[in-house]
């Protein structure tokens, strides 16, 4: 199944040392991830509050990116394994986490805010970025989004390292991967049953003229949307609340520092999908169900095969 990787709404934690801010503004959400300088990093996640998430690596860009519930809700730039100890790829999972870590390989080396991939030595933890492949396997990540990493990851959580030669735009889960396909764009697709419960994401691209639903990061539905005036760059509305005077949403300010703005219902007549998709959509989102819509197009080629390692087998001592 192809992956569909949303490189979007991405912009520069502010507030934070070393951190610069990075604003998506009116261009292309992919390009402002790959300007980032080494030691950048971005983090909104507010964009998907809830949800299963996924960490993927690129050791050809050297970025990561983190998903949750599907929605992209970080970035950063990454050091990975040198030339004679690169950095494997496939698919992993965290085994241990520990926020003060010493070496046992490497002279006693710090690696604070560790994050166990294999018990061989490869892990993700805060240290130097000189903007190339430097380390001896780890995937080295700035100190404060190695920080806000831990503060949110559990174990068990899927990390994918690949070697692409691009950015991919989409992606959910491995085992459940939104997919974009050819030739549908006449078409709508509803099936619930493919992920019953779980927290609501959707997306919707301006470029392909259509709206992608995932819940628990899973497509259950999509559907042909058109919007009137322009679009540019990437934003989001988020559902506060719901009540006897209806849905409450915020629009999430996501290339600046000023606060969500309430929603007025007038702003949702610029979308114009089938009746049944919204009916559909409708009967299922609750708070912390989020919307956010792109410039950009869903749609992305083969991201090349991997390896696939998952590492669960009991530590050695």
């Amino acid at each position: 199944m192809k992956r569909i990787i949303l490189f979007c709404m991405l912009y520069a934690l502010a507030g934070l040392a070393g951190a610069q801010q990075v604003r998506v503004g009116e261009g292309s959400v992919v390009e402002a991830v790959l300007r980032l300088k080494a030691g950048e990093f971005v983090w909104i996640p507010e964009v998907a509050p809830a949800g299963p998430m996924l960490l993927l690596v690129n050791v050809r860009t050297q970025r990561a990116v983190l998903y949750r519930n599907g929605v992209p809700i970080g970035a950063t730039t990454v050091s990975t394994g040198k030339e004679g100890h690169e950095t494997p790829t496939g698919v992993f999972t965290v085994l241990q986490k520990q926020i003060e870590h010493y070496s046992s390989k490497y002279d006693n080396a710090p690696m604070p805010y560790m994050q166990r991939l294999t018990w061989g030595g490869v892990a993700l933890h805060a240290g130097s970025l000189p903007g190339r492949p430097a380390s001896h396997g780890c995937i080295r990540l700035p100190r404060q989004f190695a920080q806000l990493l831990y503060g949110v990851t559990t174990l068990g959580m899927t990390v994918v390292i690949a070697d692409q030669p691009a950015a991919p735009r989409i992606s959910a889960t491995p085992l459940g991967s939104p997919e974009l396909q050819d030739g549908s764009a006449g078409e709508g697709d509803w099936h619930p049953e493919k992920s019953p419960v779980g927290p609501i994401s959707i997306v919707v691209s301006a470029a392909d003229r259509r709206a992608i639903v995932l819940r628990n990061g899973i497509e259950i539905g999509s559907a042909p949307v058109s919007i009137d005036g322009a679009v540019t760059g990437t934003w989001a509305y988020a559902l506060r609340s719901v009540d006897a005077a209806g849905q409450h949403w915020l629009k999430l300010q996501l290339s600046g520092d000023t606060p969500g703005q309430p929603v007025p219902k007038e702003e949702w007549q610029r979308f114009r999908a089938p009746e049944s998709f919204k009916r559909a959509v409708a009967a299922i989102i609750s708070p912390g169900t989020t919307i956010v819509v792109t410039a950009d197009s869903l749609r992305m080629g083969a991201t090349g095969t991997a390896v696939t390692v998952i590492e669960d087998a009991p530590r050695k001592e």
